[in-house]
């Protein structure tokens, strides 16, 4: 591990489709690094799908063990963790991040996302509506300035993830510099 990244937790938050998994795995082997997807692992406590456990007990259900799961998961360890597009939102879910990890917001254009998240949209409960083009404009509206209060914004790059990746490892040593 690079002596200039910090050694706490690392969790990237954003939209869903801005590449925080595929990033997330990547900054993870490039760090040395456990890598955890939050939806993956709320998947194996409660043995569903995250479609599965919005659509059997709703989304306020869903965010309250997504918190158990990030509250679980970022006990101290330096794990790189991918959030689900929503975690951040709940004030409860964001406290514990930011006090427990170093937040990582991965921001994407509308067109960039709604590219991405077009491909799979069965994954995704939320863009399940007529018409997903108009809710993910909604859920930009009222996510970004929430989003914003990660620690550091990371604007995606189009093309390879890794460009992400070796933009979040700049921005966490700018980050780590400024602060120390």
């Amino acid at each position: 591990m690079s002596p200039d990244i910090t050694t706490r937790p690392i969790a990237l938050v954003g939209l869903m489709g801005v590449g925080k998994t595929t990033v997330g795995r990547r900054l993870a082997k490039k760090l040395g690094r456990d890598f955890y997807d939050s939806d993956d692992e709320i998947e194996l406590a409660s043995g569903r799908t995250v479609a599965g456990y919005f659509r059997d007990h709703g989304e306020a259900e869903f965010r309250k063990g997504e918190r158990r799961v990030i509250e679980r998961l970022l006990d101290g360890t330096p794990i790189i963790l991918a959030t689900g597009g929503g975690a951040f939102i709940p004030n409860e879910t964001r406290k514990i991040l930011k006090e427990k990890a170093l937040t990582i917001w991965l921001k994407g254009d509308f067109n960039t996302v709604m590219e991405r998240v077009s491909r799979n949209r069965e994954k995704r409960p939320l863009l399940r509506v007529e018409d997903p083009r108009a809710k993910m404009r909604e859920l930009m509206d009222i996510r970004h300035p929430i989003y914003a209060k990660a620690h550091i914004t990371v604007p995606i790059a189009r093309g390879p993830h890794i460009r992400t990746v070796h933009k979040v490892i700049r921005a966490i040593k700018a980050h780590e510099s400024e602060t120390a």
